[in-house]
């Protein structure tokens, strides 16, 4: 997209202002939120690979973001300010970014639910087939699933990554301090936002069996400056990684004729990815809620 009059607002750099609560009672709990959002960032380098509990704590920690965002959005004092900046240039520029991600949110969730699907056929033809040799028809069409979502991710991490940019830092001038609270508040939900979704998605899309975070992959290109890369040189290994360690030895093993096969590991691992999945698309589910609300707070505020 073109860049237009509109594209200067959340770019704008501000320098961190602690205001006291009597002054910007709505900003306390966003700071707070915002802080807890900054320190479960700084942990994914320490607790790699990213398990389901770790994005779903982030999934959570930002719906509390945007409660109190939503907060801060309604005072008056904030919406005087957004609209009288530029003629309104902030509110639009927040509105171009809440739609970008809604999109993004929303491709996560289809990422999910088809990876989830998968998940529930792998189930059901380990019920009805066991270790039978037909099972890796199922196993395939699976593996076959994570390729097509490892593309998907990469596309999306793509557009993560230029929306982190086009929000980046840039000089301010000419605004008041409640005002400059709030906009490098919005810039920071922004990219916040932007690092639990990118979290997200290499959870989903990442294999254990064939992709270390060191590799040259088409995702790991794209993450080298997020807090992945820190962590170069170890396997990943999580909920989705242990159902594709499972199911290529499940596959191999029945193509030899290997009567050492464990069915039952490879439905635990079914099991528990399917379970975590569920909460995820919970946590997807609410901040979507929340994205759309925090949205139609803006367009009211833009309408008048």
């Amino acid at each position: 997209m073109e860049n237009s009059p509109a594209s200067t607002g959340l770019q704008h750099h501000v320098r961190s202002i602690s205001l006291p609560s009597w002054l910007n009672p709505q900003s306390v709990k966003v700071e707070a939120e915002l802080s807890k959002l900054k320190a479960w960032e700084r942990s994914l380098v320490s607790t790699l690979p990213l398990s389901a509990e770790t994005i779903r704590a982030g999934l959570v920690g930002l719906v509390d973001l945007y409660n109190s965002v939503q907060d801060l959005i309604l005072s008056p004092v904030t919406q005087k300010a957004l609209l009288q900046y530029q003629n309104g240039i902030l509110v639009e520029e927040t509105l171009v970014g809440s739609l970008r991600l809604l999109d993004s949110c929303s491709a996560a969730r289809d990422l999910l639910l088809m990876m989830k699907e998968q998940v529930q056929d792998l189930q059901s033809a380990l019920r009805r087939k066991g270790g039978d040799l037909s099972i890796g028809s199922s196993i395939d069409v699976y593996m076959s699933c994570k390729k097509k979502a490892k593309k998907a991710v990469a596309k999306c991490l793509r557009e993560l990554r230029q929306m982190d940019k086009k929000f980046g830092p840039s000089p301010l001038f000419d605004v008041n301090q409640h005002l400059s609270m709030v906009i490098r508040v919005l810039r920071e939900v922004n990219s916040i936002t932007i690092s639990v979704l990118r979290s997200l998605l290499l959870f989903l899309a990442v294999p254990v069996s064939s992709t270390r975070l060191g590799g040259r992959s088409l995702i790991s290109k794209l993450v080298l400056t997020g807090p992945v890369a820190s962590e170069r040189g170890h396997e990943v290994f999580n909920e989705v990684g242990s159902v594709d360690i499972t199911m290529k030895s499940l596959n191999g093993g029945i193509r030899r004729n290997n009567e050492q096969i464990d069915v039952q590991m490879a439905r635990r691992s079914l099991q528990a990815l399917d379970a975590c999945m569920e909460g995820l698309e919970g946590g997807l589910d609410c901040l979507f809620r929340h994205l759309i609300r925090n949205r139609v707070s803006l367009l009211n505020i833009s309408a008048h």
